[in-house]
């Protein structure tokens, strides 16, 4: 399928670059790039191509701005607890998609952008990224997961402050409050994303799987996590990679996954 919104490359490795594609508008979110996103992860689920993704946005200047700030207008309770549903919905989709998804922040990530981002498994960012969650300027609240995701991986503290300020931050600082995992130079963002990714490759794929799955129980009460972990083990267990990497790794040689 083509897409309006999007950019879609995927290489002989299954690395999938998704580009959303609306520079003049510095990438914001509109509808069609909600729906389509939402398509496309859908599809990458089961597609056997795709083994990993990276997520950015078109340009030099911004990943995504936010959203389309011309969609909230005429908004009342009911419509706005629908707009946050689905978007919430998309992003849940990316979340919970059983492959690697790296976001590569290329500028501005700021409300929208910076949930999308947070939807990510990871976040690798250019020097000159922008993060922030501005909604507050606006009358409303982050309402694409913002105020879960956040706290999650900054703290409660630091999370609250962002969200009730407004304030916006440079890739030093996120990378300093754990938000980002590596900043690079602009010129070597993408190829700093892309080996990452690779080193995730090269891993048993149903191994990595199965880690993004028990990492996202850690939101579970502790005694629930530990459960689902146990299980999860055992269905790795259950695995001929299993096998293979421990034969590799007891006669000394380099492992050959199969993804079964």
């Amino acid at each position: 399928m083509s897409y309006s919104t999007l950019l879609v490359d995927i290489d002989d490795h299954g690395v999938a670059v998704v580009t959303i594609n609306r520079p003049d508008k510095l990438n914001a979110l509109n509808a069609d790039v909600i729906r389509e996103l939402g398509h496309w992860f859908e599809g990458a689920a089961s597609e056997e191509r795709v083994k990993g993704v990276l997520l950015t946005g078109a340009g030099p200047k911004s990943f995504v701005a936010g959203a389309d700030i011309s969609r909230f207008k005429g908004l009342g309770p009911i419509e706005g607890k629908k707009f946050a549903e689905y978007g919430q919905s998309v992003f849940n989709q990316i979340e919970g998609l059983g492959k690697p998804v790296i976001a590569v922040v290329n500028g501005f990530a700021l409300g929208g952008g910076s949930e999308l981002a947070l939807a990510c498994h990871m976040r690798v960012a250019s020097t000159n990224a922008i993060f922030g969650q501005p909604e507050v300027n606006l009358g409303i609240l982050p309402g694409y997961g913002g105020t879960q995701r956040l706290p999650r991986l900054v703290g409660k503290g630091l999370a609250t402050e962002l969200v009730l300020t407004g304030a916006m931050i440079n890739a030093d600082r996120a990378y300093a409050i754990g938000l980002v995992n590596h900043v690079f130079e602009p010129d070597e963002l993408m190829e700093g994303a892309k080996k990452l990714l690779m080193t995730i490759l090269s891993k048993a794929p149903i191994a990595v799987s199965l880690c993004l799955e028990a990492l996202r129980a850690a939101d579970l009460p502790q005694t629930e996590g530990l459960r689902h972990e146990a299980a999860l083990f055992g269905q790795a267990c259950a695995t001929e990679d299993f096998q293979e990497g421990v034969d590799a790794f007891l006669n000394k040689r380099k492992p050959d996954f199969k993804g079964r």
